[in-house]
Formats: C-alpha cells, structure tokens, sequence
C-alpha cells in the first residue's frame, strides 16, 4: 500500500485546523486507498499542545490514518538521532539548522521532509495552521485528490487525470514531482493595510523583492502579482493542468511533493524569513519537471497577533528578511534558469551539488543594494506614521545584524544542502529503529 504523508506544521492555536485536516487524512485513505501519516509538528507552548492532543484525540480512528503529533522535544530527539547516524562534522549546528529558536518556515518543512523519510512515505502534503478548505454544496473541497491522482507517476501517465495537458512530450517520461494550487481570502503576506493606507508605498516597498535588473513594467507586473493566490472566485469545479509550472499560482499551504524532489534538496533554513520555504518551486520550474496546478485553492486567514503590539513587530520583521533574502536568492534563481535541464541527472533526479554551489557563489554579493532596501523600508514606513513608524524605530538599530544574517542564511543553505543526502538516509535507517507509528502513549512521541 502505498504510504503518504500529510503534515500540519503549527507554533499557534488550531483545534479546528486538526480537525479538518484529520478529514482530509480520511478521505485521502478511503477514496485513493493509501495509508496516511497524518504529521502535525507542534512547536506551541505546552497549554497549547495539550489542547492540540485532545483534538487528535478526537479525530475518528481509521485503520490507514496514523496520526504523529509531535512537540519540539520529540522532533529535537529524533533530530538527534538522525544527525549522529548521519555522521555529520557539526552535529550541534545542524541541529541549530534543523530546529532552530525562532520562528522558520524552512526548517519546520525540513523536519517533515525527514520524518516522512523515516515513515517510509512516497510523497509529502503540506497544509498550514491559518487557512481552512473552500466548501462545495457543504462538503469540503481536499487538494490533496488532486495530488494523489499525479504526484510520482511520470508526465505521460499523469496526462489522464487532469483537465488540460500542457506538457511538451520532451518532459514526458519525467515525474511528476509537485502538485500545487494556491488560496483565496486575505494575502498571504500580511501587507494589505499598507495597500489601503497608500497605494503608493505600498508599489514601493513590494517591489523591493523584485530583481533590481527588471525593467518598470516586469516589476509593476510583480507587484500586481504578488500575495494575491488564486483571486477570490469560489471553487466550482475542477481544473488542473499538466505543465512545468506557473509557480505564481502555488501556496506552499497548499502543496505535495513527490520524495524524490524533497529527499535531494532541503529548503532554506533561515530563521524569521517570509518566503524562505518556496525554493523547490524554482528547481521544479527551472530544471523543469512536469507538475500540476489546480484550482482546490485553500482559504487563507490572518491571525490577530500579527497586526498589534508584539506580534506586528515580529511579522514586519519577517517581511523585512524576506525583501533582504532577495539579494542571494535572486542570483540562485537566474542560475537555476541558465542551468536548466543539467539541473538534473539521466535518471531526472535533480544534481544537489550544482545547487549548493549556485548558493555559495551569490553569498559574496554586494550588499549595496540591501542597504537601499532597508533605506526605502525606513522611509516609506515612517511616511505610513502611526505602529509602522514605530516599526522603523525598531528596525533602525537591527540594520547590521540583519545585513550579515541575510548572507549567513544562504551560507547555511549551501551547508545543509551538502548535508542532506547523509540526512534522508539517516533518516531511514533511525525510522527502522524506532519503529514510527507504533502505539505509543507519551506526550509528544512519534505515533498515536
């Protein structure tokens, strides 16, 4: 039987989130006859994870659904375990790398892309812990039945369960190696309010993730594009084409991968970073694999602590990385398109090493060019007044630490990358040993 994957990762409050998920888990199981590894990876605090344990609890017990509901001891000590077999130089900084203090979209994925490496599962699904699934005549509408119909199978074979095929036969005998769609609702970048406040700042400061080659009208373009999914039209029916991707149309809320993609190359580990975990959609673009866009878009949300106090602090401060992230991304990304089909090996596996120098050759750049972005941040914030211009305050004696953590993010990536192929099989081999999804009863351990 073939074994998936379906993970939640979470550092907030979602009893509901459990709940739907634990439906899309069985529906998965009963209509495509899988086993699911339903992964919820809870870095809550403790009150937190107690009620997210009496919401597992609740989900109905299926005989292919598992459900693995791990706090951040339990994901540290199987981390361990899997870094000492892997037989890495510096067990203690990858360690730091792969759960890290603070807040990291990279690293929590990474730790999932392991984990299911140790269940032994052939494609892993991703959901997040701030959005919820559209409804068609009352019955939730699950992306993961898109992805289960592709995901693994080559390009010629998925052909059959989409709407619309778009892929050159050249890709056909490639796998499938992402299905993705996107969200509707609020942006996914908390960033709307500026929009209201002045349309103006807000072209400005969302262009600064833009390539400073682009020309007026391609970062116009970007600036249109970027945040909005799939629009606010509701779902009706399906739609789903084969092709390498438009990747501007995929959330990483609403996502699978296939394992040979995730198992080759990890995300980017940077801590408190917006954006840092959709690199894979550039390899898939660029090297290019076939991969399937649809339209089972995902409700997207916002959470009241990110719009006050503390909380409002921390999120523009995530944004702000993620405009500074640019500077060594963009460069690994027009190198993934200059390399394009030697991306990857005669069996289509992608060549990881290739990757991992793309990274280290862009860690050098000139930090002229971060040094504006931060200068226009400061200005157009400050022009906003009010919180925004408390944020500048805030930001302004951070500048240096954040110029140099931006270039020692992409160092790490590189390092990870080099670590990674060592990881996966640890990984398996740890996942042998310590039987996940066995019965167990203690409080955050693998397996319910």
């Amino acid at each position: 039987m073939r074994r998936i994957c379906l993970t939640l990762p979470t550092n907030r409050a979602c009893t509901g989130t459990i709940s739907d998920i634990g439906a899309e888990a069985a529906y998965a199981a009963e209509q495509f006859g899988v086993e699911v590894r339903l992964l919820i990876l809870d870095s809550s605090d403790q009150s937190t994870f107690t009620e997210h344990a009496k919401a597992v609890g609740e989900l109905p017990v299926l005989p292919n659904v598992i459900v693995h509901h791990l706090d951040e001891a339990a994901q540290r000590d199987f981390l361990r375990a899997v870094i000492d077999r892997s037989g890495a130089a510096d067990p203690e900084s990858l360690l730091e790398l792969m759960l890290p203090d603070a807040v990291s979209y990279g690293a929590c994925t990474n730790r999932a892309f392991l984990i299911a490496g140790a269940l032994g599962c052939a494609s892993i699904h991703r959901r997040d812990s701030d959005s919820g699934y559209q409804l068609l005549d009352g019955i939730p509408v699950f992306p993961i039945h898109q992805e289960l119909l592709s995901l693994g199978r080559s390009g010629a074979e998925a052909a059959d369960g989409v709407t619309e095929n778009a892929l050159d036969p050249v890709h056909g005998a490639k796998p499938v190696s992402m299905v993705g769609s996107s969200f509707i609702g609020e942006l996914s970048v908390d960033v709307g309010e500026i929009r209201e406040l002045d349309p103006a700042i807000y072209h400005e400061v969302v262009s600064l993730w833009a390539p400073p080659e682009w020309s007026r009208e391609e970062i116009d373009g970007l600036v249109e594009e970027s945040f909005v999914g799939g629009g606010t039209d509701p779902f009706i029916h399906d739609v789903s084409v084969l092709d390498v991707p438009d990747i501007w149309r995929i959330d990483m809320c609403n996502i699978g991968f296939d394992r040979e993609l995730y198992e080759r190359v990890p995300l980017p580990p940077a801590t408190a970073t917006i954006g840092s975990d959709y690199f894979l959609l550039h390899v898939v673009r660029h090297a290019p694999l076939p991969a399937v866009v649809h339209n089972r878009h995902i409700v997207n949300y916002y959470t009241p602590e990110r719009r006050t106090g503390a909380g409002f602090l921390a999120y523009q401060l995530r944004f702000v990385k993620f405009l500074l992230s640019m500077l060594y991304f963009h460069p690994v990304y027009f190198a993934l398109e200059a390399a394009g089909p030697a991306l990857l090996d005669e069996e289509h596996h992608v060549r990881a090493a290739a990757i991992a120098g793309f990274a280290r050759q862009t860690a050098g750049a000139d930090r002229a060019e971060n040094v504006r972005r931060l200068d226009v941040v400061d200005r157009c914030y400050r022009r906003l007044g009010g919180k925004y211009a408390e944020f500048a305050d805030h930001l302004a004696p951070l500048r240096d630490r954040l110029l140099d953590e931006a270039q020692a993010d992409i160092e790490s990536f590189a390092l990870l990358i080099d670590a990674w192929g060592p990881l996966v099989a640890a990984s398996r081999a740890v996942g042998l040993e310590l039987s996940p999804g066995a019965d167990s009863d203690s409080d955050g351990a693998l397996g319910r």
